[in-house]
C-alpha cells in the first residue's frame, strides 16, 4: 500500500516564512531555508515552498532563497508562486524544485499545464487550486486567494488533470488557518473527480485532523500543514507515529 505523505508548507513573503488564517492577516514565523532544513532532518516526506506573493506583484519567485533551500534539503521540494510560463518551470526545476506548482499562470493560460507536461512530464506538474465556497458552490480563487475567477472548481481541476497535472494540492480557503480539520466535503468532491494523487491542504489543528482525513477519505495522498508544525503544536514523528497505530501507512 502506498504510505501517506506529510508534507510541511512554507509560505514565503519578502524572504520569510509567514501564516496567516484564510489567506489575510500573515505573521512572521522564521527562515525558511533554515525551516526547511529542520523538516527535511525531522520526518518531513516533502516540502512545499509557495512564493506567496509573486503573482500578485508581478514578479518572479525569489530563486536565491530556493537555490540555497534545495540545497540543504533531502526530501522531494515542490515550489510554486510566480510561475506563468514554461521558462518559469525551467528556472525553477534549474534551482533545486522537483516538481512546480503552478495557480494564477495556469488560470491565465491554461495551455500552460499541458506545454509543461509534455516538455518535462506529469509527474513534475502540480496543479495548486485555491478553492472557496461562494452561494453554495465551490469557486477557483486566483492570486494567493485575492481574486474570484468565477470559475466551477472541479469542473477546472478535472480539466487541468486532462492537460497533464500529475498532482492537485487542494487549498481549501474556508479552513485555511482555522485549525478546525481538513474541507472533507470539498476533498471527496475532488478525489471523486480525479485520478491523480490529491494533496489536502488547509485546516488541520491537531493530530487527529490527519487521522481524520486519512481515516475518512483513503483517496487522499498526502496531508499538508503549515502553521501547527511551524509552531510546534504538531511533532511529524508523533503524527506519524500515531498514524502508524491506526493501521494508516506512513513512512516513520
Amino acid at each position: 500500500m502506498i504510505t501517506k505523505r506529510i508534507i510541511p508548507c512554507l509560505d514565503v513573503k519578502n524572504g520569510r516564512v509567514v501564516k496567516g488564517v484564510n489567506f489575510k492577516g500573515l505573521n512572521d514565523v522564521a527562515s525558511p531555508v533554515e525551516l526547511a532544513e529542520y523538516y527535511s532532518a525531522n520526518g518531513a516526506d516533502e516540502l512545499v515552498f509557495y512564493d506567496i506573493t509573486a503573482s500578485a506583484e508581478g514578479r518572479a519567485l525569489f530563486t536565491d532563497i530556493l537555490r540555497e533551500t534545495a540545497r540543504r534539503v533531502f526530501i522531494p521540494l515542490t515550489v510554486g508562486g510566480g510561475i506563468n510560463t514554461v521558462d518559469d518551470f525551467d528556472r525553477v526545476l534549474k534551482c533545486g524544485a522537483d516538481k512546480v506548482s503552478v495557480n494564477s499562470g495556469a488560470i491565465r493560460n491554461p495551455a500552460l499545464i499541458g506545454e509543461a507536461a509534455k516538455r518535462y512530464g506529469d509527474q513534475c506538474v502540480v496543479l495548486s487550486a485555491d478553492v472557496k465556497r461562494v452561494d453554495g458552490t465551490f469557486r477557483v480563487f486566483a492570486k494567493g486567494g485575492r481574486e474570484n475567477t468565477g470559475m466551477e472548481a472541479i469542473g477546472w481541476i478535472r480539466r487541468c488533470v486532462a492537460e497533464g497535472a500529475g498532482e492537485v494540492v487542494l487549498n481549501s480557503i474556508d479552513t485555511d488557518g482555522v485549525k478546525r480539520g481538513f474541507d472533507l466535503e470539498m476533498l471527496r468532491a475532488v478525489c471523486d473527480a480525479v485520478s491523480v494523487p490529491v494533496i489536502a491542504s488547509g485546516g488541520a489543528g491537531c493530530i487527529e485532523d490527519f487521522i481524520t482525513l486519512f481515516e475518512t477519505l483513503p483517496k487522499v495522498d498526502a496531508g499538508l500543514a503549515a502553521s501547527i508544525f511551524h509552531f510546534g503544536e504538531v511533532s511529524i514523528c508523533d503524527l506519524k507515529k500515531r498514524m502508524a497505530e491506526r493501521g494508516i501507512p506512513t513512512r516513520l
